[in-house]
């Protein structure tokens, strides 16, 4: 007679193929794959990016949130100035054509594409170009997180796109991140990877320009400001010499060198200048460049394009140089193309237990634009005053409209006390609240103290009724959530948290 071995013939044991199915369900419930699409679209020039982005559940801490731990660019379209009609305005049929056939050339269609991001930029904000682009994307617009950029927003983009942010939080350096665009040079000042002071002013690279026989057909307001300052009078463009556009060239690059060195701004820098100036809280070791002017800078391009922008570039190279205290050039490698490459996109599932609010009329929220002040809130005695100025100062860097949808979220730490729960709810009503607030707000807190926060702002300081206040999400800066209508059964509302990626080693994190 055989042996019978231990538990022969029973079936209750998981095979080898169960067993993999049920790593591999688990693998699914960590891992979100994602096809997205990044397209850029600004006064100058527009381009569109395809990537494959892999996302991962957190495995500490909280564990609804998921961080992008490989990208992967599909295709990449060929930069492309952006079209305008006769009027002046963008001709968003041919931009809807230029995109549909980036589509094709990559080999996609709409319905492969699972996020996406459209950011716009300079004339692309005004509200009759805006109108018009969203129109394209009106098909797709739960897919896609649309951020209007103004000159502030603009300035974080081209930080976090061009790999300056990545680098200076990797190598804890202190970086002035420059782009310096078609008709705006933005500025960023980071150190060990914060964001710490941004400006903008009214230079870049295509303020004048040719038609397609090298006339010289187009100047803008900025010149005219320039030329004014330098005494050179001109009614048409054209009537503009050679040497009176050289002039105009290095005046342009003086004025961007005075920044960079950190002179007092003088009256030319005062009126075009489109923020506050820069604040030099830290001293930059290194300094990076992007924007299409950057091309030239790394002589990466040699072309001129019917514009100044190789002339700016020459000059500017020239005039850094033999300047004192300025610092050291890198390359951060993403010129022209520091922008998103897309979105990633996942839902978390609310439940009533994390939710404080007297009412949800006002759902489902789209698009509703993240803001994460730079607050430690470790500290026993919290300063409200303190807490308010940094949340105006993240909408302002954000440029973000404090009155209209927000949603602020909050890294927390320390005792839930109600001293300190109230410095922070007296702060959102003074940030954000006054005068009567009428859009909804959502405040989010990674801790376990939402519907605590949220009861102090409703009962206390009636500030109830657009209000939804959430725990236990972790959202940073970039994100974009849409909020869905409550479910029942099980009393459940579903949050889409969509973040800007980068095409860098590192995501955005608080």
């Amino acid at each position: 007679m055989n042996p019978v071995r231990a538990h022969e013939g029973h079936d209750h044991h998981p095979s080898v193929q169960s067993e993999k199915a049920v790593a591999d369900s688990i693998w699914e419930q960590e891992h979100i794959e994602l096809v997205t699409v990044g397209i850029d679209i600004g006064s100058s020039t527009s381009h569109l990016i395809f990537a494959k982005v892999h996302l991962q559940r957190r495995t500490q801490g909280l564990s609804s949130r998921y961080e992008v731990i490989k990208r992967e660019i599909l295709w990449q379209s060929p930069i492309h100035f952006t079209p305008f009609s006769d009027c002046g305005l963008i001709d968003a049929d041919a931009l809807g054509r230029f995109i549909e056939q980036a589509y094709f050339n990559a080999g996609l269609h709409k319905y492969d594409v699972d996020s996406g991001a459209v950011i716009l930029t300079g004339e692309a904000i005004k509200r009759s170009n805006a109108r018009s682009i969203d129109e394209l994307f009106a098909e797709q617009a739960g897919k896609f997180v649309c951020a209007t950029a103004g000159h502030r927003l603009e300035c974080v983009l081209a930080a976090h796109g061009s790999g300056a942010v990545e680098r200076s939080k990797r190598l804890k350096k202190r970086i002035l991140h420059v782009d310096i665009g078609g008709g705006t040079t933005k500025f960023a000042l980071i150190d060990a990877g914060t964001i710490v002071s941004i400006a903008a002013c009214a230079i870049g690279g295509r303020l004048m320009a040719t038609d397609d026989s090298g006339n010289w057909v187009r100047c803008d307001d900025s010149i005219l400001t320039i030329s004014n300052h330098l005494g050179i009078l001109f009614d048409r463009v054209s009537d503009i010499s050679d040497s009176q556009r050289q002039q105009i060239v290095v005046c342009m690059a003086g004025v961007l060198v005075s920044v960079i060195a950190g002179s007092e701004p003088d009256s030319l820098l005062d009126t075009l200048l489109l923020t506050e100036p820069l604040s030099w809280s830290v001293v930059p070791e290194e300094m990076s460049f992007s924007g299409g002017v950057s091309e030239f800078i790394y002589g990466r391009e040699s072309q001129p394009l019917g514009d100044l922008a190789y002339d700016l570039a020459n000059e500017l190279n020239r005039q850094l140089r033999v300047a004192q205290g300025v610092p050291v050039t890198v390359d951060v490698q993403h010129g022209i193309r520091a922008t998103v490459i897309g979105a990633s996109q996942f839902t978390v599932q609310v439940s009533g237990k994390t939710i404080f609010s007297n009412s949800l009329k006002f759902l489902p929220l789209r698009n509703v634009p993240v803001v994460h002040p730079n607050i430690d809130l470790s500290q026993v005695d919290i300063e409200s005053e303190l807490v308010t100025e940094e949340i105006i100062d993240a909408c302002h860097m954000r440029d973000v409209d404090k009155s209209g949808p927000v949603a602020l979220a909050f890294s927390w730490s320390g005792e839930p006390s109600y001293q300190r729960l109230r410095a922070i709810a007296d702060a959102i009503d003074v940030a954000l609240c006054r005068p009567e607030r009428v859009a909804p707000l959502v405040v989010v807190i990674d801790g376990d103290v939402g519907r605590l926060l949220g009861r102090i702002l409703s009962k206390e300081l009636n500030k109830g009724d657009y209000l939804l206040s959430l725990d236990g999400i972790v959202l940073s800066d970039l994100d974009y959530i849409d909020v869905g209508e409550m479910i029942n059964p099980p009393g459940v509302i579903p949050l889409v948290i969509k973040s800007l990626v980068f095409d860098s080693a590192q995501q955005i994190e608080h």
